[in-house]
């Protein structure tokens, strides 16, 4: 495949939106939708986890070459179809400059070339993507294989927001890239305020919080004064939802009227969760989410209450 071709499928994020949601229409409310979410395909964990070298021994990742193209057939086979499919970072698990790192992202760009071309993929950077300290290579890399880092689109009159959350970990390599995508934040907050969406909802991989905003500083959350300035931010624009992954597990909470919702991964799981997506539909009044096994969206689809919420106009 071709650059030119490979962008087509994989960088549809350019110039801070999506090209597959460039209408006009877009910004008016046109009835309940929803879309899917996934996180954390991350070819190569769970090799690297269950040997216990998690820095240097994903060699291998059929797993979760199955577990993605499973995770695919079940997105393409939904009727209606879902809006879009986004996927909350932790792509591979390779880090910039380590082995394995070209292989995973060409095997997981082949996987995701199966996705029906009508459901356009949002793709969301994580830590294992841009590094633990993303530099100003690092970025430019993700972005010329995967699309840009932050963006903003609109969906059915729903403001959507994708954040680089690796800038609110640790952007001290990178100051520049971190302020730049802090003065876009601002702007995007300012619209969010101004006009007329239905709703406004962020993806970023890392969470907020994992359950509480006053919860202890961990590995899967961000630091006490950045959650709290960050939801405080969300909170005033009159954001409804902040999606994440990078924990491995479900979880998720809630401060002042914004919902936290944490998701386990297609791939690898540290807890009791099995791989999955979560299925968000989009109503007038709110936002409703539930979690659902590979095979239980495989083999059932979406439950008939769900399904309902959409033919409500």
């Amino acid at each position: 495949m071709s650059a030119a071709e490979a962008g087509d499928v994989f960088r549809r994020a350019r110039g801070r939106t999506l090209d597959a949601f460039a209408s006009e229409k877009e910004r008016e409310w046109q009835g309940p939708f929803y879309f899917i979410q996934g996180a954390d395909p991350q070819f190569g964990l769970m090799k690297a986890w269950s040997t216990g070298d998690c820095d240097s021994g994903g060699d291998e990742w059929e797993q979760e070459i199955r577990l993605t193209e499973q995770a695919v057939q079940a997105v393409n086979k939904l009727n209606p179809k879902p809006r879009f499919f986004v996927l909350c970072g932790d792509l591979i698990h390779a880090m910039p400059g380590t082995p394995w790192r070209k292989e995973q992202t060409e095997d997981l760009q082949r996987v995701l070339r199966n996705m029906d071309r009508e459901i356009p993929l949002v793709l969301v950077s994580g830590n294992h993507d841009v590094g633990n300290v993303p530099t100003p290579e690092t970025i430019v890399e993700f972005r010329q294989t995967w699309g840009d880092d932050y963006f903003s689109f609109w969906v059915g009159g729903v403001l959507f927001l994708v954040l680089n959350s690796q800038f609110l970990y640790d952007a001290s390599r990178c100051p520049a890239l971190k302020q730049a995508q802090d003065q876009w934040l601002e702007q995007q907050l300012s619209i969010a305020r101004q006009q007329k969406c239905q709703h406004t909802i962020v993806f970023q991989h890392i969470p907020l919080f994992l359950q509480n905003i006053d919860e202890d500083d961990d590995y899967f959350n961000l630091t006490k004064p950045v959650r709290k300035e960050m939801a405080d931010k969300f909170a005033r624009a009159g954001i409804k939802a902040v999606f994440s992954g990078h924990y491995h597990r479900n979880a998720g909470g809630t401060y002042q009227n914004l919902d936290m919702v944490v998701s386990s991964a297609i791939g690898c799981q540290l807890g009791k969760d099995t791989h999955g997506l979560r299925v968000v539909v989009v109503t007038a009044e709110k936002i409703i989410h539930r979690y659902y096994s590979l095979d239980e969206l495989c083999e059932k689809g979406i439950e008939d209450d769900l399904m309902d919420l959409m033919k409500k106009k």
